[in-house]
């Protein structure tokens, strides 16, 4: 959490070739691939949102804005940071940024995920 106490959280990625738009299928050269990225900014709203949750609940993505700017290769790092901008009852809207281990902007948006009963969200499977 930030010193304000608005949920926020950070995930640092190595990029491996794994993480690469080959290896994910969204292209065809071997740097980080945007669904990676994406994912990885989706990762920070989850720890983010941790402390938001009672017992029981989780969250679940429900709409992505994301725009990816930058490209990194394989042996950069990215940090991909989440801070909680708006809350509304179980709605929740964070802000996300991404940079490499040099400080550029690799990706920014928005990321609306809602809190959850895990077991009754399961059990409409």
């Amino acid at each position: 959490m930030t010193d304000d106490q608005t949920p926020s959280a950070r995930i640092i990625l190595p990029v491996t070739p794994a993480d690469t738009a080959q290896a994910v299928g969204s292209g065809d050269l071997p740097v980080l691939g945007t669904p990676r990225l994406i994912a990885l900014a989706e990762q920070a709203t989850v720890a983010a949102a941790v402390g938001l949750l009672a017992p029981g609940q989780t969250t679940v993505g429900t709409r992505v804005r994301f725009d990816h700017l930058y490209p990194t290769p394989v042996g950069g790092t990215v940090t991909a940071a989440a801070e909680l901008a708006h809350r509304d009852d179980r709605l929740l809207r964070f802000t996300v940024a991404a940079h490499d281990g040099d400080g550029r902007l690799v990706g920014e948006g928005e990321i609306t995920r809602v809190i959850v009963d895990a077991q009754r969200f399961m059990a409409k499977l």
